[in-house]
């Protein structure tokens, strides 16, 4: 599995110091060799920080010729692992690429090994009573319906059919359209549709933050995955965040102590083909499609800015009439409750207590169980419980372990130009492409989605859901000594998403190879 020497990847400067994170890269380094970062894509690892610039462009394979994923590869090649783990090394461009089950069926991969990807993959994320536990059956979802899906036989019928995502990363936009532009050229020459295509960042502002369209820090929660070997147990350097290889990456050890399970392709297939993949845990007469890939969950969330703001700006004029110690009530102060965390990413905290800024080490049992200081229904408490549904602190630790088995390495990015004017709607689209990477999508991404944002009854709430991607509804605010309630509207919809299988390098060439 990656053994012996590697070519560098294409798009990477040697030479030039790389401004990744290098301390975190030691600390938490995955625990993966860097020889077997070659057989990974890059994107497991990183979300290409360093690399501001994006593009999504979504792919229907209907009429594609056979060899449009070589063609592509010569132009955008697939990044692996090693330019983020290795020193001395840079990335300029990078590319990644993931294909829906539609998708592969449209590439030529036997019904016999399709029958081995989960059940959500093939089902999809459309699949009607799935549609319905992910609250994408409602008012969060744009008028008409969503958009766009993999349009599997079991789903219901979205206008586009997406089977295949392409990202693109570079470091300057200009040079970025000019390697869209390659791509897009090279795939309408081998006769592939481009459905959809979003342009995509993650520029900083001012002071270093990046910031999603309602103005808050983004991606300041993200879980640290460790190779599990069985005998040594995890580094023991964040508890909190510390989670087993394998709930990113199939084929190696997960949260249940079992091997993150993918699919497989039998020994019917041609013998030259076969040989591609490696043996990893298959059982005898399969090779392993799966090793050293993962799935992905995309969805292109819409984020109504103007609206966020002027409904909050109402709810606090509302809360100010009512009197009492409500002077101090304005919209940016629901709205940090409605997140959870101020708008530079630090968690709110009861008076007196206070988490430094940067710092994801906490728990909510010891240190916030009424939700004085982040309200127990707030979106980042919803999404990530830690400790917080722990009835007492001898349960504590078995709860935090236990929410710490349904964590997903979060990789989305935003769309669309920033608001001049927060309180003004400009009539443009904007919002975030929401991607997550995990190896079991209905204990992972659907359980947080289903049992903790959108339960009612979470943390002993009535009749509420996640404020932050929820229906409209209320949201209980805990004050001592009389707690506030408000009306939260609808601010993010849905305009299209599927689950996608982002594959190891060599089931890739295998892929390539259909």
């Amino acid at each position: 599995m990656g053994s012996g020497p590697v070519a560098p990847a294409a798009g990477v400067a040697a030479g030039r110091e790389c401004d990744v994170d290098r301390d975190a890269i030691s600390t938490h380094g995955w625990g993966l060799a860097t020889d077997a970062w070659a057989e990974v894509q890059g994107l497991v690892y990183s979300g290409y920080g360093t690399l501001p610039w994006a593009r999504a462009l979504f792919l229907d394979l209907t009429h594609a010729q056979s060899g449009w994923l070589t063609s592509l590869r010569a132009v955008a090649p697939i990044t692996d692992g090693r330019p983020i783990v290795e020193p001395k090394v840079c990335v300029d461009k990078a590319a990644a690429i993931a294909f829906t089950s539609t998708g592969l069926a449209a590439m030529g991969l036997g019904e016999d090994a399709l029958r081995t990807f989960s059940l959500p993959f093939r089902e999809g994320m459309h699949q009607q009573n799935r549609r319905r536990r992910l609250g994408d059956d409602g008012p969060t979802v744009v008028d008409g319906g969503p958009q766009w899906s993999g349009n599997t036989p079991t789903s219901l019928e979205t206008p586009a059919t997406v089977h295949a995502l392409l990202l693109v990363y570079h470091r300057s936009e200009a040079d970025l359209d000019r390697y869209a532009e390659e791509a897009r050229g090279t795939l309408l020459a081998q006769k592939v549709a481009i459905v959809r295509e979003i342009k995509l960042d993650i520029k900083p502002d001012q002071c270093g933050k990046v910031r999603e369209h309602f103005g808050f820090a983004d991606g300041v929660s993200q879980p640290l995955p460790y190779l599990d070997n069985g005998r040594d147990g995890p580094p023991g350097h964040d508890p909190w965040n510390e989670i087993p290889l394998g709930e990113i990456l199939i084929g190696y050890r997960n949260a249940h102590a079992e091997i993150a399970p993918g699919p497989q392709v039998p020994a019917t297939d041609s013998a030259a083909r076969w040989e591609l993949l490696d043996p990893g845990n298959a059982p005898e007469g399969f090779r392993d499609l799966g090793l050293n890939g993962t799935y992905m969950v995309v969805r292109e969330l819409r984020q109504d800015v103007g609206r966020f703001w002027t409904s909050l700006d109402n709810q606090a004029a509302i809360l100010r009439r009512q009197g009492g110690d409500a002077g101090q009530v304005t919209a940016e102060w629901l709205a940090e409750r409605i997140v959870g965390r101020d708008r530079d990413g630090r968690l709110l905290c009861p008076v007196g207590t206070s988490v430094a800024e940067g710092d994801n080490r906490f728990g909510f049992r010891s240190r916030d169980p009424h939700g004085f200081g982040c309200p127990l229904g707030s979106h980042v408490r919803r999404a990530n419980p830690r400790d917080g549904l722990a009835p007492d602190e001898d349960s504590a630790e078995t709860l935090r372990a236990a929410a710490n088995n349904h964590r997903i390495m979060r990789r989305g990015r935003k769309f669309g130009r920033v608001i001049a004017d927060p309180r003004h709607d400009d009539g443009e689209e904007r919002g975030l492409l929401f991607i997550c990477l995990n190896t079991d999508i209905a204990r992972q991404f659907e359980f947080v989605q289903q049992t903790w944002l959108l339960n009612p009854n979470f943390a002993t709430l009535y009749q509420e859901r996640d404020p932050l991607v929820g229906p409209n509804g209320p949201l209980t605010i805990p004050q001592d000594p009389l707690r506030r309630i408000v009306d939260v509207e609808t601010y993010i919809e849905l305009v299209g998403g599927e689950y996608f299988f982002l594959p190891g390098i060599r089931a890739l060439a295998y892929l390539e190879s259909l």
